[in-house]
């Protein structure tokens, strides 16, 4: 006698083959095809519950392997409701996301009308119409964002109303105010730049560049230019955040320092959705109400690639003229 059979354990053992037969139940067809079907997503209860109960009932009978026709008859009605119900399951899927999107667009003209803004009009159709193809996450994150800086603009032009030129009045200077326009100064922005790269905190410094202030100078003269130059930073002051700071650069452009974690994509669309919203302004010039449109462009530089908060200058070609003029 061997020493497998002395173990016990031999091919003639019983207790060996009761073991195989075992084994092989567990890891039989019919047991792989009920686990499958427990396994597959319950987007539909009822439709779920009919295929479980169905694949439950059919893959018992099934041998293990398959042998006969038989045996491959009740293999092709298994799979057969495996396929149904994957059907089932699709179509329950696109019709529930079709009536989420519904409610979406139905819910998001609602706060247009309350917000006071026409859901026809041509900032908020196409906000209403990309609502309706959003399907990842990161579409969904980017669309929150337009919307959030939509509403916000729209919240503060409406509040604005015809107050746009008192906006100078507004912006009262301040000590650190240095320039003729009355906004805050650029050794201001030196200063809330070192204050930021000292606590280590993140963020982004966005160059506006003002158009057609030239053009202005030339017709209304100096004051309009100033004037303008005020409006336009009343409407970023009102667009940005309560945290982000507006500053003077130039008598052509304005600084803004926004200090803030996120990423420099994100930031970069919404500022160009303020930017897309920029309107006309309404000055006074010599007792006369002018409307103006002032373009805008914008760069963007993170805050974290300054070495010293002095670098500031570095960033536009502009900085020669701007230290000519402090």
């Amino acid at each position: 006698m061997n020493r497998l059979e002395t173990a016990g354990v031999c091919d003639e053992c019983p207790s060996a083959n009761e073991a195989r037969e075992s084994s092989g139940a567990e890891w039989s067809l019919p047991r792989l095809l009920e686990q499958a079907a427990k396994n597959v997503p319950e987007v539909d209860s009822s439709a779920y519950k009919t295929f479980y109960a169905n694949v439950s009932r059919l893959a018992p009978q099934l041998s293990s392997p398959p042998i006969g026709s038989g045996d491959l008859e009740l293999l092709r009605q298994v799979l057969e409701e495996f396929g149904q119900y994957h059907k089932c399951t699709e179509n329950a899927l696109r019709e529930r996301l079709a009536a989420w999107r519904r409610l979406v667009t139905k819910l998001l003209l609602e706060l247009f009308a309350r917000s006071g803004v026409a859901p026809t009009s041509a900032d908020a159709a196409p906000l209403a119409q990309s609502a309706t193809t959003l399907l990842s996450s990161a579409e969904i994150h980017a669309f929150t964002i337009l919307l959030d800086d939509f509403l916000r603009l729209n919240r503060a032009n409406s509040s604005a109303g015809s107050n746009a030129p008192l906006a100078r009045e507004s912006e009262a200077p301040t000590p650190d105010n240095n320039n003729a326009a009355g906004l805050h100064s650029v050794d201001a922005a030196v200063a809330q730049l070192k204050t930021i790269l000292d606590q280590g905190e993140r963020g982004f410094i966005v160059h506006f560049q003002l158009c057609c202030l030239g053009m202005i100078n030339e017709r209304f003269g100096e004051e309009a230019v100033y004037d303008s130059m005020m409006a336009v930073s009343a409407f970023l002051t009102r667009s940005l955040r309560s945290e982000d700071t507006v500053y003077y650069w130039n008598d052509s452009s304005l600084l803004a320092i926004l200090p803030t974690p996120a990423t420099e994509r994100v930031i970069t669309m919404a500022i160009q959705r303020i930017v897309d919203n920029n309107r006309d302004i309404t000055l006074s010039i010599g007792g006369r109400v002018t409307m103006l449109r002032i373009p805008l462009k914008f760069e963007i530089s993170p805050i974290d690639k300054l070495r010293a908060a002095e670098d500031l200058y570095k960033l536009s070609s502009l900085s020669t003229q701007q230290k000519r003029k402090r």
